[in-house]
């Protein structure tokens, strides 16, 4: 199975001929054609950089093989689809374009007591790669590849740490990092691996990886 990182959060997997799109946003250049090129999209939560309703929208009437999962209130703003949308939740596993998708989390991150709790789902592809959305929900499984969110309001590099020693992977990638300067990324980076043993891997938007 190969990862491809794009913008941000936006992650795609592929395997033989299948792809899996995970937080297609809206700060993704290219979330449409990423959206076209699949039939299977996966939304952690409702926020504009990782959800486009305008292109799922325009994708789920053009494309009559796309299906969509997602917490119920993206579910509910996208419409049923003919069943094509799912309304996710904590628990729920389901095959996916031929991948094997289990369901954690339950709340995003929390940004300051002042706001409310946020709906975020995180997923575990092929029992292998974990997507944590914008949380730092342990999964309590194995997880061969953690996807490690670097940048944004809610992220804190303790916290961060503390989720890459929690979850156990082999391996860490470096997501949700549009706002990183250049050096920020390299000490989030440094910090990351020094403090956990296990080395985390930044890609550069575009570039794909064995996972």
């Amino acid at each position: 199975m190969e990862l491809t990182k794009h913008t941000h959060s936006t992650v795609v997997f592929t395997k033989d001929a299948s792809t899996l799109v995970i937080d297609p946003g809206a700060y993704t250049p290219n979330s449409a054609e990423l959206v076209a090129g699949t039939t299977a999209v996966l939304i952690t939560h409702d926020h504009p950089d990782h959800f486009d309703a305008g292109i799922l929208t325009a994708a789920l009437d053009a494309q009559p093989s796309l299906r969509v999962w997602a917490p119920a209130n993206v579910a509910t703003e996208l419409g049923l689809h003919d069943g094509r949308v799912v309304a996710a939740s904590a628990g729920d596993s389901f095959e996916a374009a031929g991948f094997h998708v289990a369901v954690f989390g339950e709340h995003h991150a929390v940004v300051h007591a002042d706001l409310p709790l946020m709906t975020n789902l995180a997923y575990l592809i092929d029992d292998t790669v974990y997507h944590p959305g914008d949380s730092y929900f342990v999964p309590g499984v194995a997880v061969q590849t953690l996807l490690v969110p670097a940048s944004g309001p809610w992220t804190n590099l303790g916290e961060g740490i503390d989720f890459v020693r929690a979850t156990k992977p082999s391996r860490s990638i470096q997501i949700h990092d549009l706002t990183l300067s250049e050096g920020e990324g390299a000490s989030f980076a440094q910090f990351i691996g020094d403090l956990t043993g296990v080395p985390l891997t930044t890609l550069e938007v575009g570039e794909s990886v064995t996972v």
